[in-house]
């Protein structure tokens, strides 16, 4: 798997975990969502993504993008 998959995998995750939990328990969850969310903005722009730093520290490895 790469990291590019792997951030969308766990962010996906994230996403579906803290609405469940915001449905069920508490709806300051939704601010997990929210933050999930404006990590992916800002990273579609930036380019700074701290989840695929970890990931690549753990030694998975980007995907090639060749055309």
């Amino acid at each position: 798997m790469s990291v590019e998959r792997a951030v969308q995998a766990i962010a996906g995750f994230i996403v579906f975990l803290s609405v469940a939990l915001g449905y069920y328990v508490n709806e300051y969850w939704f601010l997990l969502t929210a933050f999930a969310g404006f990590n992916l903005f800002q990273s579609a722009f930036t380019g700074f993504c701290p989840l695929a730093i970890i990931l690549k520290m753990l030694g998975l490895k980007s995907s090639s993008a060749s055309a």
